[in-house]
């Protein structure tokens, strides 16, 4: 078995450090996937099969505290000629990308952890939306990873200079990259953030493309791809579950199954709502909400042209739903299950009103 060099796939001093504090007798890993409670390592001897500890397992309080791809653990072994390694700690991640689960139960998953750059996914067919691109640079710039827009599907577009007119007024200092899965265009400045040491994610709904890309970055198929339904351009999965795969040139980028729904669990709209919080800093009254009171700058903005209300609103929205997340995640049991209850009757309620209006 070669041996591999554990910087080559992100190891730093940091996480060196951090190791020394766990004696002599672990060693350093870096979880390549995860398959229910069986998750794949990379040590310096290869990949093995590894298990997280008891001691793990029962001081963990959330899903956060497990294992999540891109993390470096402490494991007994780093090979598996006598069974699975156990993974007896988790160090502290650098950059974290996290979600909430679908459903009205507040629970975070991470999508991955320890990532340099995010290249967020976007095929311009109906897949499209300047609204989802708002959503997905929200938790990328909280996650502390460096946002990436990488277009894909260009050669079905027939108006690329107006999309990217588009992209760049909601992306604010983010690169765009305009890649097409018919030729190499786009791939050569991807490669600049793949380098040694350096790892990426790459994000978006199924069907954009994430595989095609990350299939002619590794000079062979190594992930499974599927056409977009000609019907509603809508993609299928292909990636059914997370996993790093190394580089030929050096580093590491990881695939992820799309993701149709991404809910919130943190987010930062300083960074992706920049314009809306300069103009919010000009109004004349602190607390402004930027609905009816006078003298309000963001107001004045949408008026005048300047603000598309479109991207004021999904700020507005993005908002509220980071004000629900922090307020279910501060309750206690009891009251989470008393929201929970209330928001199913809600939703009970309205069926029932739409169900006589049927009947009518």
């Amino acid at each position: 078995m070669n041996k591999i060099d554990l910087y080559d796939i992100g190891l730093s001093e940091r996480f060196i450090r951090e190791a020394t504090m766990y004696g002599d007798n672990l060693y350093l890993g870096r979880v390549s996937a995860q398959h229910k409670d069986i998750y794949k390592v990379i040590t310096e001897k290869g990949e093995i099969p590894a298990e997280v500890s008891g001691k793990l397992s029962y001081s963990a309080s959330s899903t956060v505290d497990y294992p999540a791809v891109g993390d470096w653990v402490m494991v007994d072994r780093v090979d598996s000629k006598s069974g699975n390694a156990i993974i007896h700690h988790l160090l502290t991640r650098k950059s974290c990308l996290e979600r909430k689960v679908a459903g009205a139960e507040y629970t975070s998953q991470i999508i991955a952890a320890n990532i340099d750059t995010v290249f967020i996914c976007m095929s311009l067919n109906n897949d499209y939306n300047l609204r989802r691109i708002e959503r997905y640079l929200s938790i990328v710039w909280e996650s502390m990873a460096m946002p990436v827009i990488a277009l894909t599907k260009t050669d079905l577009c027939n108006d690329l200079s107006i999309r990217l007119r588009e992209i760049k007024s909601v992306a604010l200092g983010v690169e765009v990259v305009v890649t097409s899965s018919m030729s190499s265009d786009g791939y050569t400045d991807l490669l600049k953030y793949l380098r040694k040491g350096k790892t990426s994610a790459f994000i978006g709904s199924s069907g954009v493309g994430k595989s095609t890309l990350i299939n002619r970055l590794m000079g062979k198929d190594v992930l499974s791809t599927k056409e977009i339904r000609a019907a509603d351009d809508k993609g299928r999965h292909t990636t059914t579950y997370r996993q790093l795969l190394v580089l030929p040139g050096g580093g590491v980028v990881l695939d992820t199954p799309g993701m149709r729904e991404l809910q919130l669990a943190s987010a930062d709209l300083s960074k992706s709502f920049a314009d809306i919080q300069e103009l919010a800093e000009k109004c004349y009254f602190r607390d402004c909400h930027h609905e009816s009171e006078p003298k309000c700058a963001v107001k004045k903005a949408i008026e005048d042209g300047i603000l598309p209300p479109k991207r004021f609103e999904n700020y507005k929205k993005l908002q509220q739903e980071m004000k629900c997340a922090e307020r279910k995640n501060t309750m206690t049991a009891a009251q989470a299950e008393k929201l929970k209850t209330i928001e199913m009757m809600g939703s009970l309620n309205e069926q029932k009103k739409v169900s006589k209006k049927k009947k009518r």
